[in-house]
């Protein structure tokens, strides 16, 4: 497997199985940083929980009303905020390197599909 990475509007998400610590990437059109496997990992797990959520929720809620869902790991914390079909992306690191990151409405779908094509290369 290769390096690659993945961009479009608003998103970019990348893949190093070579690099010695941080082998993934995520980030936006303005800002990106670097994660080590598991927290990639952990992101594109994350993400598809609660995109899932979000799709169940939609019987739940009335077209006007918007919800925020998180969801955690040893290694990184995430929310979903707005419509079950729009919806921005948090992101805060939970190890040492204190960042935090934030994906438009806009970005979040075609953000999910590439996690889930990541590593099929």
């Amino acid at each position: 497997m290769e390096r690659v990475v993945k961009t479009g509007f608003g998103w970019r998400i990348g893949w190093n199985p070579d690099a010695p610590e941080f082998k993934g990437l995520v980030g936006t059109d303005d800002w990106a940083i670097e994660l080590t496997e598991a927290e990639l990992n952990d992101f594109c797990r994350l993400l598809a929980q609660l995109a899932d959520t979000m799709k169940q929720l939609a019987t739940e809620l009335m077209e006007e009303e918007k919800i925020a869902c998180e969801a955690e790991s040893d290694l990184l914390w995430m929310e979903v905020e707005g419509y079950p079909n729009d919806y921005s992306l948090r992101l805060i690191l939970n190890t040492g390197r204190c960042v935090e990151g934030k994906w438009d409405a806009s970005a979040v779908p075609d953000l999910l599909q590439a996690t889930g094509m990541l590593k099929v290369f």
